[in-house]
């Protein structure tokens, strides 16, 4: 996938602030690199003048300060690089990790306001993976990998410049074999590369494994399948390990090969170097520069495989987290919305909508139009896979139609913002979702100003209080993660009672009740019937007893409006509606 910047560009741009600071950290770098050179450079010094030649006795007695402030700038410039490096690990490290914060802020507002495709598209496993290993690996890039490149380019430079300096012809000697070597680097970079793209996608499927059977683990235990899923979390384990062993083990076929060429260069020194100062063309103290600084030229050698192997694994995890980050939703606020910041009356008009998923071959919906006045109740109904999950949903801008328009107090719902569309949509759903809050907090999660009183007025309304109010700590009691310790019933109560909470003009139930007993049902109807505030509420229903009292019923078959009409109007015409209510009720009408 192409982006709008590339890896580098993407990184300077989250510096934002930071930018003086990884500056000074690579001035830092180049410069306690640079410094490694003091120690052979003095010791060459310290042979010459007063280790060797004719009148070492005579120049140690008459300048003995000349030597001992050479020891001491050794000694003192060796500390001041200490410093250095340890304020400039620092820097990098502030950086690394300011860019990790910033770019996890970014990638979670991002998922925030991404649409339903998008989490259609998206495992959760593998989103977690881009926000916490992936990105682990772009601070890593940073603290290390960008340092060390700079400190081995910078340490080699400064080393051969200084090589050329004391002896161009023993610098070349030593210098010869590093193309060798980059040789094998560049090899290694295209076996690599493919190994650690691979390795980012097993450890995504171990997340989503783990993840998984984490979140479901009611259905395991419910199956009894604990040794199954063991069994499937080891074989994802053990494959992920063995993709990692296998890309692990990739340098370790190049390592020999530039270890041997590393080590070649005390050989090529201890011949070449004794040679030229056989035939002084080389000073003994310029011989032990060289031989103080070999480790300058075949380090930096030795550590790009480990460069490389590190700046691939980030490629490849920075590929994964630039595709969250440029990613942008199909469905968002139009450029030039229409304001509408009072509540809506709730007026609802289906207008020829057809529907397809973006993924799906045939349409689910097909020329759908029907309008909701204004506190009315519309109840639909239908089999299983009729759409209509996908036609409630299309009223939020979850989804957009592929043909038609919907308008809510006439206009396009999709010339609102979805922030003041939504705020005035109360929708509660079959498959439940509640947070590891308590009863209070995910009543009032919409509005979380609501004062007790009026969480327990919902609560009523929605047939909650009877049991919250049994329950240890009452509206204080914390609830497992996804309502875990509740039954089926008691989520889809609290869940309604969120839903109204907001006193939203538009509410949508989906199959809101299908948990709950005949008692509390009618218990439900009573309160939405009677609200105190005015609502339009479109209802998807399979019982009889929640359908009768609506101002309309809509049945669905096949994406198509089959029936539409009242309870009696649709009993009248003998169609699906009523082989459905002889159905639930056992009696021909």
């Amino acid at each position: 996938m192409k982006y709008p910047k590339t890896k580098l560009q993407w990184l300077w741009e989250n510096m934002e602030g930071k930018h003086l600071v990884f500056i000074l950290g690579i001035i830092g770098t180049l410069m306690y690199a640079s410094m490694q050179l003091i120690v052979p450079y003095f010791s060459g010094q310290i042979v010459d003048e007063f280790l060797t030649g004719d009148d070492v006795a005579t120049k140690i007695a008459t300048d003995q300060a000349h030597f001992y402030t050479m020891i001491g700038l050794m000694i003192g410039l060796t500390v001041l690089r200490v410093v250095i490096v340890y304020l400039d690990c620092m820097a990098f490290e502030y950086v690394s990790q300011s860019v990790l914060n910033r770019v996890r802020n970014f990638l979670f507002r991002k998922t925030e306001h991404q649409d339903m495709t998008f989490y259609s598209t998206y495992r959760t496993g593998d989103l977690m993976t881009r926000m916490t290993g992936d990105l682990d690996a772009v601070r890593h890039n940073i603290a290390w990998v960008m340092r060390a490149i700079i400190e081995s380019i910078t340490l080699y430079s400064a080393t051969a410049i200084f090589f050329f300096v004391m002896n161009w012809k023993l610098a070349i000697c030593m210098l010869v074999i590093t193309p060798f070597i980059l040789l094998i680097i560049i090899v290694f970079k295209k076996k690599v590369a493919p190994l650690h793209a691979l390795l980012r996608e097993k450890f995504a499927t171990l997340n989503t494994d783990a993840q998984e059977n984490i979140s479901g683990n009611r259905v395991v235990k419910a199956f009894a399948r604990e040794d199954y899923e063991i069994e499937k979390f080891d074989k994802a384990n053990v494959d992920y390990k063995e993709t990692n062993q296998k890309t692990a083990m990739e340098w370790l076929k190049f390592f020999p090969y530039v270890e041997i060429l590393c080590n070649i260069l005390p050989a090529v020194l201890l011949i070449a170097g004794g040679l030229f100062v056989i035939y002084d063309e080389l000073t003994v103290g310029e011989y032990v520069a060289f031989s103080g600084l070999i480790w300058a030229i075949s380090n930096p050698m030795r550590l790009l495989g480990n460069i490389m192997n590190e700046f691939q694994r980030f490629s490849a995890a920075s590929d994964k987290v630039m595709e969250i980050y440029y990613a942008e939703p199909t469905i968002k606020d139009p450029e030039n919305p229409v304001s509408h910041p009072e509540r809506f009356e709730g007026k609802i008009e289906f207008k020829n909508v057809t529907f397809k998923y973006a993924d799906g071959v045939e349409n689910v919906l097909n020329d759908i139009s029907f309008t909701a006045n204004p506190g009315e109740t519309i109840a639909i109904m239908g089999e299983t896979g009729c759409g209509k999950t996908s036609l409630i949903q299309m009223i939020p801008r979850f989804f957009e139609p592929t043909v038609g328009e919907i308008l809510i107090d006439g206009v396009n719902v999709n010339q609102y913002k979805l922030s003041e569309l939504r705020k005035n949509i109360g929708l509660a759903t079959q498959d439940v979702l509640l947070y590891s809050d308590t009863i209070e907090g995910n009543i009032s999660y919409g509005d979380s100003s609501l004062s007790l009183e009026k969480i327990i007025k919902y609560a009523k309304e929605s047939a909650a209080n009877s049991f919250i109010s049994k329950m240890p700590d009452g509206y204080e009691t914390i609830i497992g993660e996804r309502g875990v310790g509740l039954s089926g019933g008691q989520k889809q109560r609290i869940s309604l009672a969120r839903a109204l909470a907001i006193e939203p003009s538009i509410l949508i139930l989906d199959d809101t009740t299908s948990a709950v007993d005949m008692e509390t049902e009618k218990e439900i109807q009573h309160s939405l019937a009677n609200l105190d505030f005015n609502c339009t509420k479109i209802i998807i229903a399979q019982r009889i007893s929640t359908t009768k009292t609506a101002d309309r019923i809509i049945v669905l078959k096949d994406g198509r409006i089959l029936e539409e009409g009242n309870h009696q109007e649709l009993i009248a015409n003998k169609g699906y509606y009523y082989d459905l209510v002889c159905l639930q009720t056992g009696e021909v009408i």
